[in-house]
């Protein structure tokens, strides 16, 4: 019998989670191909801790070779899906292209930052979606620290030292929060500097943060961080950062040379470029069942898609609303996606997805957090230990939960190592040097 050849666009949660329920339910009946620029599964609600030292870079990344074996893992970027002609072309790290054939897609792409035309922010912004961005903003945080500790020019201290986030949403504050926190915590080891000289700015475009939590949740957020010496600008645009100077809408001018942007994500563009059925905002039209969708509701078939790049109807919520774009929202519906695909290519009838969001959780640093479980509000450490405690249980496989709970208990025993390695991102420099010498 000839497998069915089932080729899923992107290793992310739906990624994994598709073809782990899928390998399982179907077997053999299956051929499996899993499309991505990076080799592994990145667990994004863990790259705050990774940035602050909390825990192991490698350990919030699920290796998809490892965990997916009998699944061929394509390393590239897809450039072009032709749905009609059931086939996507990748485009290799190294330059050539290729055409991958299928029967069956499942379109699980994610999102890419948001980011606007802002003078500047193409040149010095970094974002906060990798775990080599979360490695890329601890080195350079430490590295203008101890560079901040080493001149006598107070304009040049000042400007090493003044850290701006753009967006006030999860992903912004919690990164916000914990790099604050972990800089703080790197100034026992340098007498010439005081806290005072640490400068930690948020610019968030509405009139609060942290939306998803509620205006209570979100007010109390901003009070804690307030209380800690942190600037937080409601209502307020970045409206430039070239050459490092930062321009805010309500009229301010500073120097800055780290600008990292969460402000909003956004599906993968090459979705729209595609001949799929795409709503207003850029996603992939489905149906609760997860299957793509014309307008007219008539199922495209072959086709299927969850996740950030995916309109999804919440049915738990009411008719007209969309399943918001959340890890937890993302594995439900993987995993019933997997299942959907099985029953489909055996005959048997799919389920539609329904899912009541169960709350949401924030860290803001070590040993603080926000929380709101199933009508329950939390705060401080217990929320801060339900935050470590639900993300412990969602991240896959054995293997990587037991990683991040040993880095969490050699911290309760050792301080946090806040040694910058900033050369990482320059690794030839010093033999160059060597060279020219």
């Amino acid at each position: 019998m000839t497998s069915t050849r089932v080729l899923i666009l992107g290793g992310g949660y739906v990624g994994l989670y598709t073809a782990l329920t899928l390998k399982k339910k179907a077997g053999k009946q299956v051929d499996i191909t899993i499309v991505d620029r990076r080799p592994y599964m990145t667990y994004q609600p863990f790259l705050p801790e990774a940035a602050a030292g909390s825990i192991e870079p490698r350990h919030v990344v699920v290796p998809l070779r490892r965990e997916l074996p009998g699944v061929r893992i394509v390393q590239g970027k897809i450039t072009e899906i032709v749905h009609a002609e059931r086939r996507v072309r990748v485009e290799m790290d190294f330059g050539n292209t290729q055409d991958i054939e299928y029967d069956e897609v499942v379109v699980a792409l994610g999102a890419i930052p948001r980011t606007l035309p802002i003078p500047g922010l193409a040149e010095i912004g970094v974002g906060f979606k990798w775990v080599e961005e979360a490695i890329s903003l601890r080195n350079t945080v430490l590295g203008r620290i101890a560079r901040a500790a080493s001149t006598e020019d107070p304009h040049v201290r000042r400007r090493l030292l003044t850290f701006v986030f753009v967006g006030g949403g999860f992903a912004g504050i919690e990164a916000f929060a914990e790099t604050e926190d972990m800089a703080r915590a790197a100034l026992r080891h340098y007498p010439e500097l005081a806290p005072a000289d640490l400068r930690f700015v948020m610019v968030e475009a509405a009139t609060r943060i942290l939306p998803e939590m509620g205006e209570e949740m979100g007010g109390y957020t901003l009070e804690v961080l307030r209380k800690r010496g942190m600037e937080i600008y409601l209502a307020t645009r970045l409206e430039s950062c070239e050459n490092g100077r930062i321009k805010l809408s309500d009229g301010q001018e500073f120097d800055a040379d780290t600008v990292v942007w969460t402000a909003g994500v956004k599906p993968n563009p090459v979705i729209a470029a595609s001949d799929l059925p795409v709503g207003p905002r850029g996603h992939v039209n489905t149906l609760p069942t997860l299957q793509i969708a014309n307008e007219d509701g008539t199922v495209v078939e072959g086709a299927w898609a969850a996740g950030d790049n995916a309109q999804v109807p919440d049915l738990a919520t009411g008719e007209g609303a969309w399943c918001a774009p959340s890890a937890q929202h993302a594995v439900r519906q993987a995993r019933l996606l997997g299942a959907n695909l099985a029953a489909h290519l055996g005959g048997r009838e799919v389920k539609e997805y329904r899912h009541k969001h169960l709350g949401v959780v924030a860290s803001l640093g070590l040993n603080k957090g926000v929380a709101q479980i199933m009508g329950v509000k939390l705060r401080g450490w217990p929320a801060w230990f339900m935050h470590r405690t639900y993300h412990m249980a969602q991240i896959p496989s054995f293997n990587r939960k037991a990683r991040v709970v040993v880095d969490w208990t050699t911290a309760l025993f050792f301080r946090r190592d806040l040694v910058s390695m900033g050369r990482l991102h320059d690794p030839r420099r010093a033999f160059e040097e060597a060279a020219e010498s």
